[in-house]
């Protein structure tokens, strides 16, 4: 299958490349990380003694990274791609589907000052882990929900979180949570203009929601459902928006 192929391809019905179909990347990084344009932080690293990192996958990254930025106790995010196979992709290149990565966003976490059950908690509660491979308007295999944690002791509360949120939205009528939950692996830092995007252009736009409040479109560039067709499927969608805590 070559590249078109996968590009115009039934949106309806994106899968996940083999290794051996992906897109063979390259070895070296795309980008040389910087400071955070927020925070003041380097982007990786060093950070303090015991700073901690999670990645989250929650669709488009632009707005997802900015959730994570403003919350106390986080010490420097980043975004990137992983969970797939080709080394050091292009944003290009994931959007065609054959690098197999997810949109990220990759959190270091000072465990002192914020703990992980608050970054669940903001994780879960900003996007809808019942879609599969798409969030909202954007369609493909680079905007599923995951969780790739670093630890055992990041790996229980994960998945006992999605345990107590998936009763939350069965209560509400959503369907099953379709979220990835596994070990980090390589993570691939995106293009310098994407890290931080939403600070260097004040202007755009990128929103992110839970289940059941409109769906807009964040990121440009990709492949994607035209807005009527998502609304259509959105219809008798139930409307209330579960919270994760009790």
């Amino acid at each position: 299958m070559g590249i078109l192929d996968f590009q115009f391809a039934d949106p309806a019905k994106p899968q996940l490349p083999s290794p051996a179909d992906a897109l063979p990347g390259r070895p070296e990084p795309i980008m040389a990380p910087g400071r955070h344009t927020v925070l003041g932080t380097p982007i990786d690293g060093p950070w303090p003694a015991g700073t901690r990192t999670v990645t989250f996958g929650m669709g488009c990254f632009w707005g997802a990274e900015k959730g994570f930025w403003a919350i106390p106790g986080v010490v420097s995010t980043a975004v990137g791609y992983a969970g797939g196979s080709t080394p050091n992709p292009t944003y290009q290149e994931v959007c065609t589907g054959r690098t197999g990565h997810a949109e990220v966003v990759r959190v270091a976490y000072d465990p002192a000052r914020v703990s992980f059950q608050t970054l669940l908690r903001a994780f879960w509660e900003a996007h809808d882990p019942t879609q599969g491979m798409r969030q909202g308007n954007d369609m493909g295999t680079q905007y599923r929900s995951a969780i790739y944690v670093a630890d055992a002791d990041e790996l229980a509360p994960a998945e006992a979180s999605r345990d107590t949120y998936r009763e939350r939205l069965t209560a509400a009528g959503f369907g099953q949570i379709t979220t990835e939950i596994a070990p980090a692996g390589p993570f691939f830092f995106a293009e310098d203009y994407h890290q931080q995007y939403l600070d260097k252009n004040p202007t755009a736009t990128a929103p992110i929601t839970g289940p059941g409040w409109p769906v807009r479109s964040g990121c440009a560039g990709c492949p994607r459902n035209s807005r009527a067709a998502v609304g259509r499927r959105e219809a008798g969608r139930p409307r209330v928006r579960p919270s994760y805590a009790s």
